[in-house]
């Protein structure tokens, strides 16, 4: 199993001006068929040697460790030197709303058939018309069931724990999942975009940052497993990561709510080889290559197909794998903010601040 694999994949703190200020530039022109940017180890290690065997074409596969650097490099670029982009869906918006979104040839691409109704039609793109989910889940409690006293089943739990569970908290540090653990917790929007309400998440993070352990993105399931910490604010997949190591670990969304989270695939409007782009979103909508992902990286993916593909073992050792399309389409979807990121970006540099 690959664990680990996008650190800092979600670092949303950024700025797009920030992130365009620090990009290199885009990627190199060459003699590939198509230029990909993903995580690393999003996709199969052999992907592009299996898609040349299938069509012919041979890909250039590069690597991005944020949304930012990436939507950096883009932006700087005019998208020119990428074909096709993995990015998390507020920043599919942003593409779509700057011009850079190739819309989705549905002709081109049948394996959409694969998809799931729901993740076809999510509020950010009705239609899939822009982009193309790869990946989705949701964000939530990951305890140790042997060490907690009381099953977490709230927000409040992370920002307001027992005693027995001062000091051996964390949290995710990245400006929407670390926002939106005050606001639902104060049964706010994940998207909220009201100064006032901003300040009240803001006030209460701060006072929740006194009964932390730490803030942790990228190694919070290792100190579960350790026992150095008895509950953690996680991504589902990531929660799975400490689930392999140890079984009393388990995975519960809050009951206020939760978010819902998506990556997608998108084609670059600058790019000069559209055909080959979607030839290959269709390639990885294969049941089997969309399985891969499932299996291996342990996150949900939005395809019926794969999902009914997997061994029902892998559902059982991992049962937040089992969660439907209707119980993840009840969270709140991550959208993009616009203005209001400088809002949620000052807020926590505020908190981080704080003593």
């Amino acid at each position: 199993m690959i664990a680990k694999i996008r650190s800092g994949s979600r670092n949303w703190t950024a700025t797009l001006f920030a992130a365009t200020m620090l990009a290199s530039g885009a990627g190199m022109a060459n003699a590939a068929d198509l230029v990909i940017s993903n995580w690393a180890g999003y996709m199969a290690p052999d992907i592009a040697e299996t898609f040349k065997k299938a069509t012919g074409l041979e890909v250039e596969i590069v690597n991005h460790a944020t949304n930012e650097e990436i939507m950096g490099k883009l932006m700087a670029s005019g998208g020119k030197g990428y074909d096709l982009v993995f990015v998390s869906s507020p920043f599919a918006e942003i593409l779509n709303g700057q011009g850079m979104a190739e819309p989705i040839d549905k002709a081109a691409v049948p394996n959409l058939a694969n998809l799931y109704p729901e993740a076809a039609n999510l509020a950010y793109d009705p239609g899939a018309t822009f982009s193309v989910p790869y990946t989705w889940g949701t964000t939530g409690l990951c305890y140790r069931s042997d060490l907690v006293k009381t099953t977490p089943d709230s927000w409040m739990n992370l920002l307001k724990p027992s005693d027995d569970l001062k000091g051996k908290v964390t949290m995710l540090a990245t400006d929407r999942w670390l926002m939106a653990a005050g606001l639902f917790a104060l049964g706010y929007s994940a998207n909220e975009k009201d100064p006032a309400k901003i300040e009240e998440a803001k006030n209460l993070l701060i006072e929740a940052k006194k009964t932390l352990l730490a803030y942790d993105d990228t190694t919070f399931y290792s100190k579960l497993v350790s026992g150095e910490a008895s509950l953690v604010h996680a991504w589902d997949g990531w929660c799975n990561y400490g689930i392999t190591d140890n079984k009393d670990i388990k995975f519960v969304t809050p009951k206020e709510g939760s978010d819902l989270w998506v990556d997608t695939m998108v084609v670059m409007k600058s790019s000069e080889h559209k055909d080959a782009a979607m030839k290959f979103i269709n390639f990885m909508l294969d049941a089997k290559n969309h399985a891969w992902a499932a299996a291996n990286i342990l996150y949900k993916v939005p395809n019926k197909a794969a999902m009914e593909s997997l061994d029902p073992a892998l559902i059982k050792t991992y049962p937040n794998m089992g969660m439907t399309p209707a119980e993840l389409t009840k969270f709140e979807l991550l959208r993009d903010l616009g203005d209001a990121q400088k809002e949620y970006s000052k807020a926590v540099s505020e908190i981080k601040a704080a003593n």
